[in-house]
């Protein structure tokens, strides 16, 4: 059977992504933090959370790393789909793949499109024959 997981930002990080990872940039916040855009969610709501990279981050990077999940097969497919906003601050969106007998992680998804300013939608199916983390 199909197993899906909802992850949002409501009162925490989601189980989905590892709490220690949360590095130095990205704050949970919502669109009446008064940081400025978004203002809302990808569904218009205005105080539901979301991840951001705070302003002081412009000219480096910072990841978020999921838990491990187990290997795919023909009955176990893995398609994460996320929400996304990029702003003026031209900057790239990376999903990476590594898998736990690799130290290198492939970059298997990207989005750099700048003046969007709107949520965009991605899916991504992950194949894997060994453990792994997004």
């Amino acid at each position: 059977g199909s197993y899906h997981e909802k992850c949002d930002f409501e009162t925490d990080l989601c189980k989905g992504l590892q709490e220690l990872n949360l590095q130095p940039g990205w704050i949970r916040r919502n669109g009446k933090s008064g940081i400025g855009q978004p203002y809302s969610d990808h569904s218009g709501n205005d105080s539901a959370y979301f991840l951001s990279l705070s302003s002081e981050m412009q000219s480096s990077s910072a990841t978020l790393r999921t838990s491990i999940f187990l290997p795919t097969d023909e009955d176990h497919v893995c398609q994460i789909t996320f929400h996304y906003w990029i702003s003026q601050m031209s900057g790239t969106l990376m999903v990476g793949l590594r898998k736990h007998s690799e130290d290198t992680i492939t970059n298997i998804w990207q989005d750099s499109r700048e003046l969007q300013n709107r949520w965009e939608a991605s899916t991504i199916t992950i194949n894997s024959t060994e453990k792994y983390e997004v």
